[in-house]
């Protein structure tokens, strides 16, 4: 594909990304976000996309580094992060979500006494995160096999943190894993944490709170504390797209 081919179909999926972003009930999305810190999107993507972007983990063209779970001490399981420039649908999407999700980000910072406001446009974010060194892009495709799982935890990579992040499932419940439920837990202070499993088909997205939330209480405002992981995968293989919006240092 030469540059003039690659510059059509980059504004063809920057305008297909923006479409989807345009179908999002996002009054839902909102909602569900301020009540449990968490909400589905359904059939963001198509099944032909999450195969696609399933057949590209067995390369290693378009990664930056693999991280084998289970040497880290973050459960069983390995993840892969892309290297720029991101595949068009992943770039296009994270652009696409941030500017969905971005009236949330800054509402919640203000309901949490924290001064950092984030611009319009996730590209002058981005321009933010690289000027304080975070250089690494952090969207990444992670596989499960039977036995794997991922244990809770954030995904913080620097000082320029976006309060927000969105994993898609790539792989069919059911007809090719079984178990590997997407699982969120919140620590809300002085009370034991609440856990929700959250069910998600393929193509499926779920939005998430990355480290805290604000919560409504009697005096105003409180922080709730927020970590992610997947359960045990009891059969096949599971795979998933992250977006995480911030870059790493």
């Amino acid at each position: 594909m030469n540059a003039r081919d690659r510059n059509a179909h980059s504004l063809v999926a920057d305008q297909v990304a923006a479409e989807r972003a345009c179908s999002i009930d996002l009054e839902r999305v909102w909602h569900e976000l301020e009540a449990s810190g968490c909400a589905t999107i359904g059939r963001l993507i198509s099944p032909r996309e999450c195969e696609a972007l399933c057949s590209m983990y067995s390369r290693d063209a378009g990664f930056r580094t693999r991280v084998v779970m289970q040497q880290h001490g973050f459960g069983r399981g390995e993840y892969r992060y892309f290297s720029y420039p991101l595949p068009d649908l992943v770039a296009h999407l994270r652009c696409a979500l941030y500017a969905c999700l971005v009236p949330t980000a800054n509402r919640w910072n203000s309901q949490m006494g924290i001064a950092v406001r984030f611009p319009d446009q996730h590209a002058d974010f981005i321009e933010r995160c690289h000027a304080a060194g975070q250089l690494r892009p952090t969207p990444l495709l992670l596989q499960y096999g039977a036995e794997d799982y991922n244990c809770l935890h954030q995904d913080l990579y620097g000082e320029h943190v976006f309060p927000l992040q969105v994993a898609i499932l790539l792989s069919e419940t059911g007809r090719d894993f079984a178990g590997g439920e997407f699982v969120i837990t919140e620590q809300r202070p002085r009370m034991q944490s609440r856990a929700q499993v959250v069910p998600l088909a393929q193509g499926d997205a779920v939005v998430f709170a990355v480290n805290q939330r604000p919560v409504r209480g009697a005096r105003g405002f409180y922080r709730v504390t927020l970590r992610h992981g997947v359960s045990r995968v009891r059969s096949g293989r599971r795979h998933a797209l992250g977006i995480i919006f911030h870059d790493a240092t």
